[in-house]
C-alpha cells in the first residue's frame, strides 16, 4: 500500500505548526514558493526527526501546483493535506492576491483532488475576512463553481479595488469552493474543509497589525470573547482535528477559529454590546 504521505502547502507559521503535528509517522513533503525558506524548514523538521523533503511549488501557477501533486502520489498514500499558502494585503498587490489566495486554491483543489487516498483528509486555510465579505448568492455561486481556466475573469472581480477587498472576496471564495469540491472529494472516499483564522501572531499577521488596517484589527482583537491574538498552535490543533479520522462525519465545512472575533462584531453591529 505505500508508507502514508502528509503534504503542506505554505510554511509560513501556520504551516510549520501543522507540519510538525501532522509528519509524524508520514512522509512529510512541504512546498513554498520562498526556496531560501522552504529549505531553512526542511532542515528543522528533518533535525526533529521528521521524514521531510521540499518542493517549489507557485500555487498561481496550474503547472507548477500538478508537479507538486504529481510527486506527492508518487511519494505514497496521500492521506493529510494542509493547503496554506497566501499572500496578505500589505504583503501584495490586488492581482496577485487574486492570483495567489482565489486562483491558487482552486488549483490545489483540483490536482489533489486526483491524488488523495482514500480516508484522507484536506484542510484550506481561509480568513474570518470571508464573513466581512458580503456577496449575492450568484456571485458566491460563480466563484464556488467557475472553472479553473476561467475564474480571474468573472465580471464581478474588480482588478483595481483595494487588495483588502480583494483578498475577503478571495477568502469568501476559498470558503465557497472548499464547500464544492468536498462532493468531488468525497466519491474518492475523502474529506475536506477549510479554516478561518482569526488575526494569528505569524509574521504575516504581525505585518498586517503594522499596516494600515492595524488599529481596526486590534480593536475587534480586544472586543472579542478571548482577548487576544491567536497563536500558529491555535490553528495546528483545529487542522489536526479536521485532518483525523475523529472528525470522520466533517466535510464541507469552514471552521471559524478566531477567538471570538467575528461574533463580537455581529453582537456590536446588532446593538447586544452594551
Amino acid at each position: 500500500m505505500g508508507q502514508d504521505v502528509a503534504v503542506v502547502i505554505g510554511v509560513g507559521g501556520m504551516g510549520r505548526a501543522i507540519a510538525r503535528r501532522v509528519g509524524g509517522g508520514r512522509r512529510l513533503l512541504i512546498a513554498d514558493f520562498d526556496e531560501e525558506n522552504l529549505g531553512a524548514v526542511v532542515d528543522v523538521l528533518a533535525g526533529e526527526g521528521h521524514e521531510v523533503r521540499g518542493q517549489h511549488v507557485d500555487v498561481s501557477d496550474a503547472g507548477s501546483v500538478a508537479a507538486l501533486a504529481a510527486a506527492a502520489g508518487e511519494a505514497g498514500r496521500v492521506t493529510h493535506i494542509a493547503h496554506t499558502a497566501g499572500v496578505s494585503p500589505t504583503q501584495a498587490v490586488t492581482k496577485a492576491v487574486l492570483e495567489v489566495d482565489l486562483l491558487g486554491t482552486a488549483l490545489v483543489l483540483d490536482a489533489f483532488e486526483s491524488v488523495v487516498a482514500e480516508g484522507g483528509a484536506g484542510v484550506v486555510i481561509a480568513s474570518m475576512s470571508a464573513y466581512m465579505a458580503p456577496l449575492p448568492d450568484d456571485q458566491v455561486a460563480a466563484l464556488a463553481h467557475t472553472p479553473v481556466a476561467e475564474l480571474l475573469a468573472l465580471p464581478f472581480l474588480d482588478h483595481e479595488a483595494h487588495p483588502g477587498t480583494a483578498y475577503a472576496v478571495a477568502k469568501r471564495g476559498n470558503v465557497a469552493r472548499v464547500q464544492a469540491a468536498a462532493v468531488a472529494w468525497g466519491r474518492r472516499g475523502a474529506r475536506l474543509n477549510s479554516i478561518s483564522p482569526g488575526v494569528i501572531s505569524t509574521p504575516m499577521g504581525r505585518q498586517e497589525l503594522d499596516g494600515e488596517s492595524g488599529a481596526a484589527m486590534r480593536a475587534m482583537v480586544n472586543a472579542s470573547a478571548t482577548g487576544r491574538l491567536g497563536t500558529p498552535d491555535d490553528i495546528a490543533h483545529a487542522a489536526v482535528f479536521l485532518l483525523d479520522p475523529a472528525s470522520s462525519f466533517i466535510s464541507g465545512v469552514d471552521l471559524l477559529v478566531d477567538g471570538g472575533t467575528v461574533a463580537g462584531v455581529r453582537a456590536l453591529a446588532s446593538g447586544n454590546l452594551s
